[in-house]
């Protein structure tokens, strides 16, 4: 089953989403050029702080703790040596273009953490094939929100349906790592619908996906976390995996072709802007 990871630097909240049914909690302290790159777009850019840390990591204990940090500038040492004094499972590194960067962030965390590069740059992308071969990954995310504008493309799932993903997915199985990509929105909304997302991530051998700003609106606000109805949609989520593990290649195929076909008219109509 896909590990559901939740963006929160809330401890309650945190708690709450564990109990629920999330696998692994993110914290993100990106902030550096993110502001630049999609302070135009409906995006959430986060205020977390490296001080939420040890609060998260103490409410969650026995669940998954993933930090986010800066992309590779002159301070990330002490970024992953601060971020390490909580004990988190994974790093994140963002941002990255070549992998020589990586393979620094890897040496820097010597094995303290599992290290997951989110390749999101055109230019990582391109250099996928030395990046995988790099020792202390964990696994890869593929970020398609800041990818799509670095490809100058008019929709967040471009890349998922021009082959762009299938390929970069084949080369990271080859390197015997597992991934993830992108974020879901709840079963039967979203432009893309959520089971649409989902069967994609189950064709390709997803392992993890993000639950979008989308799919907890309204369960998750400051303090307050509806966990009934964050449960409900989850378990909603878990039901259609389990449905979606049982097509036929042909329904796979048919599911596929409905993501271009609906991809394709949305790259239209905003072209049209």
């Amino acid at each position: 089953m896909l590990k559901l990871m939740l963006i929160t630097n809330q401890p309650d909240l945190a708690k709450a989403a564990v109990d629920a049914g999330v696998d692994r909690i993110f914290i993100d302290l990106e902030m550096l050029g993110k502001k630049e790159r999609q302070g135009h777009l409906d995006t959430l850019i986060s205020a977390h702080s490296i001080t939420d840390v040890p609060k998260v990591r103490a409410a969650i204990p026995n669940s998954e703790l993933l930090v986010r940090l800066n992309p590779p500038h002159p301070g990330i040492g002490e970024e992953i040596e601060q971020a390490l004094q909580s004990n988190p499972d994974f790093l994140m590194l963002p941002m990255f273009h070549k992998a020589a960067e990586l393979a620094d962030f890897c040496q820097q965390v010597q094995g303290r953490a599992g290290v997951i590069p989110l390749v999101e740059t055109a230019e990582a992308a391109e250099n996928l094939e030395e990046i995988v071969t790099i020792k202390g990954l964990s696994e890869i995310y593929i970020g398609l929100n800041d990818l799509h504008l670095d490809l100058k493309q008019n929709f967040i799932f471009e890349p998922l349906t021009n082959g762009m993903v299938d390929r970069m997915v084949d080369i990271i199985k080859r390197a015997g790592l597992s991934f993830g990509f992108g974020g879901i929105a709840r079963i039967g909304e979203g432009q893309l619908p959520g089971e649409l997302v989902l069967g994609e991530h189950l064709r390709l051998g997803s392992s993890s996906v993000i639950l979008s700003r989308t799919f907890h609106r309204g369960m998750i606000s400051g303090e307050f976390a509806d966990f009934g109805k964050l449960k409900y949609e989850i378990e909603k989520l878990r039901e259609s995996e389990e449905y979606l593990l049982q097509r036929s290649p042909e329904q796979v195929e048919l599911d596929r072709e409905k993501v271009n076909q609906i991809v394709k008219l949305l790259i239209q109509i905003r072209s049209k802007r």
